[in-house]
């Protein structure tokens, strides 16, 4: 349908998983698209490939959204590269689970970093573009567990819940200059994290989603793609649950 074509999208984290299946949704409704990675090159030469095969250019950066340098050059390489950035989707995070009592400084901090001074980063980095333009779009990822935290995760469902704050404060900054901010909060979708959990765990997590299902990656990116899209147009500053109705 062609609903993002003539834009220009940069993704972090979109090797894999939902990043990925937002970068291919992206690029087949005509949007150029930057992303990120952070070590899997093969697989982000290969999704780069994949991506200009729907007639878009497309082109993966190594680059870590933790460091607030590198998120200054990114960006610079993606200016000088596409000549525009109209929507930034902020993906890229971690986890390192531990109960509260045996949790480190690092993992908290490795979390925060990753999860949470990330999206002040590339945000930062996008500001000067978008408001010469008077126009733009940044989508940020966040979780139910942000929502409604979870034991083990104090440091994960911290950094997803600042990550609503800080969107919600960007997207009344910034409305009067036409730029457009929302979360997407997942749900529990079929990725490598859910993956590895085991059979009786599984069943457990499925028994409080009363769609009775895990998400999939392409169920996120549809919803990227609407908030991304001009159909969005009167839609800032809110928190969109894909879940399955878990968080009702």
């Amino acid at each position: 349908m062609g609903l993002l074509k003539g834009k220009t999208a940069l993704i972090t984290g979109a090797s894999r998983g939902i990043g990925e299946a937002i970068a291919r949704k992206f690029a087949q409704e005509g949007a150029q698209v930057a992303f990120t990675y952070r070590s899997s090159a093969e697989k982000a030469a290969k999704l780069e490939t994949d991506l200009q095969q729907f007639g878009v250019k497309a082109k993966g950066y190594q680059s870590d959204a933790a460091s607030f340098d590198e998120a200054a050059t990114l960006v610079q390489e993606v200016l000088k590269e596409f000549g525009t950035l109209d929507i930034l989707v902020n993906n890229a995070g971690i986890a390192r689970d531990n109960l509260l009592l045996r949790m480190t400084e690092q993992q908290w901090d490795e979390v925060m970093n990753n999860n949470l001074k990330s999206m002040f980063n590339l945000t930062k980095q996008v500001l000067r573009p978008m408001l010469k333009a008077r126009n733009g779009v940044i989508i940020n990822m966040s979780s139910i567990i942000g929502m409604r935290g979870n034991a083990g995760q104090a440091n994960y469902a911290a950094s997803k819940a600042g990550i609503i704050g800080f969107s919600k404060s960007v997207a009344q900054e910034l409305g009067s200059r036409n730029i457009r901010c929302n979360v997407i909060a997942p749900g529990f979708i079929e990725t490598d994290m859910t993956e590895n959990l085991g059979g009786a765990n599984r069943e457990e997590f499925l028994k409080k989603i009363p769609l009775e299902r895990f998400g999939k990656p392409d169920e996120i990116a549809n919803v990227a793609l609407f908030l991304a899209s001009d159909l969005a147009t009167y839609v800032s500053g809110q928190v969109i649950s894909v879940c399955g109705a878990m968080n009702t």
